[in-house]
């Protein structure tokens, strides 16, 4: 199966082409031929008989960007100049910086912004902590905290390695919801390390945002903070993954007219996201779900490979006691939903599943059956990329909760918080919008962020977490 190219594999080609007749059609064919994906084509400069064109091309993965530019090299009268990968590009440098809202012209605008103005300010804080939320950045401010143990799929690969991603996801706050959030990366794996240490920065921050920290580790840690801060602590690997699947299954039981309480649930993963949805799914009334890990079926009584938190989920799940392997739980299931990891999954398990089921191959940026080999099988398929439609992406909840948190200078985060969002994402298209291609809103659709934050502040005021 040949899959698809990819704007995650971008590379632009910088070459040097005789000016004459037919050489570009002849790169346009190369590229063509070796499967890429040709994007736009500029020209740098003209020289005599010679034009520097920048061509960008999509590939499908690392290796076969390689193969596309050997593949040019080996036209007649043309030489590659320079090659970039346009990912790469784009984080040269780092991805956010900070900006001052207000100028520092004068001696008049540094005496107010700093001192001595300053202290007066400080002084006022100093009397009534509550007006930090006023008079600093802690009112529209995320701490996103990871210990980069957990980071995408590519596993414990260290504080370093995860800003990319940290910085990422700062940028999406800003961008859908204008929070300014700050990516910190922890050189601990200690539980009691992070926690002490959050502890201690989040007088700065109006929320803290959990990122790729491993489970079951995750758990102790977002638990304890929420018992230790009066500001909201989400693990948006558990609950921002949690919120959008059930967004889209409720969006699947209205395109299909049917009641999804009563559908069987797969899933794949008994990680922090795969018992976070569990735990969200039956909160929802979903009762027949099935959790999954590497020795199969968590059901109640299983000994091998279990901590504290499978066996309290192994009694809430799993009604029938089901064993055995996810190929196995399979027979008879309606809705899929992988949080795993690449290829737990063929063809042939979606056809033990009740006819056109649902799959949720959401493992990023392997998914745990490809898409082309998924399709025909089933009624509706999201994954967790962008270049499939129904993309289950965590930006669609997070930015617009903690929007919607921050407003109202919330206390904490609780289920009645989680549920609202997952309504207001799903609500968001209309009847007749509903699609088999089309059941969760695009990530770029403006009005999500801004209906999570309102559906998010009202029930925050009615359950008491908001403190205005």
């Amino acid at each position: 199966m040949v899959h698809q190219t990819s704007p995650s594999y971008s590379i632009l080609i910088r070459v040097e082409i005789e000016n004459r007749i037919g050489m570009f059609a002849r790169l346009a064919t190369v590229i063509s031929g070796a499967g890429g994906d040709l994007g736009s084509v500029d020209i740098v400069r003209v020289e005599k008989g010679k034009i520097i064109r920048d061509v960008t091309v999509n590939a499908r993965d690392a290796a076969h960007e390689k193969e596309i530019v050997q593949a040019i090299r080996g036209i007649e009268g043309l030489k590659v100049l320079k090659v970039m990968d346009q990912t790469f590009s784009v984080h040269q440098g780092g991805k956010i910086e900070v900006h001052n809202k207000v100028p520092v012209r004068d001696r008049s605008d540094l005496s107010k912004v700093y001192t001595p103005g300053v202290a007066r300010v400080c002084m006022d804080i100093h009397a009534n902590t509550e007006h930090a939320w006023r008079y600093t950045i802690k009112g529209n401010s995320v701490a996103v905290v990871t210990d980069g143990t957990a980071v995408l799929g590519l596993g414990d690969i260290g504080p370093e390695a995860a800003m990319p991603v940290m910085e990422g996801k700062s940028m999406l706050f800003k961008e859908f919801a204008g929070i300014d959030a700050f990516p910190i990366a922890l050189s601990t794996k200690d539980p009691e390390e992070i926690i002490n240490t959050v502890k201690n920065i989040a007088p700065a921050f109006g929320g803290i945002n959990l990122e790729d920290i491993s489970a079951p580790r995750c758990f102790e840690i977002e638990m304890r903070l929420r018992k230790m801060l009066d500001i909201p602590v989400f693990h948006d690997d558990q609950h921002g993954t949690a919120v959008v699947v059930l967004a889209a299954i409720i969006n699947v039981g209205r395109l299909m007219k049917k009641e999804i309480r009563n559908f069987r649930v797969v899933i794949a993963g008994a990680g922090a996201a795969g018992m976070a949805n569990a735990n969200m799914l039956s909160a929802y009334g979903i009762r027949d779900i099935i959790v999954c890990d590497r020795e199969g079926a968590i059901y109640k009584g299983r000994k091998k490979d279990m901590n504290p938190y499978k066996t309290s989920l192994a009694k809430r799940t799993n009604p029938n006691k089901i064993k055995g392997t996810v190929s196995q739980a399979l027979s008879g299931a309606h809705i899929f939903i992988g949080l795993s990891g690449p290829n737990v999954i063929t063809g042939d398990d979606v056809r033990k599943m009740v006819k056109r089921p649902i799959v949720f191959a959401l493992a990023n940026p392997e998914p745990e059956i490809y898409p082309e080999d998924a399709r025909p099988l089933v009624s509706v398929l999201a994954t967790g990329r962008s270049d499939y439609p129904n993309q289950i992406n965590n930006v669609l909840g997070f930015p617009g909760i903690f929007r919607g948190l921050l407003d109202v200078h919330a206390r904490g985060v609780n289920e009645e918080v989680k549920l609202a969002a997952a309504g207001a994402i799903a609500r968001t298209i209309k009847d007749d919008e509903l699609h088999e291609d089309y059941i969760i809103p695009s990530i770029f659709d403006r009005t999500v962020a801004a209906s999570v934050a309102h559906a998010v502040a009202e029930v925050a005021r009615k359950t008491g977490l908001a403190r205005h």
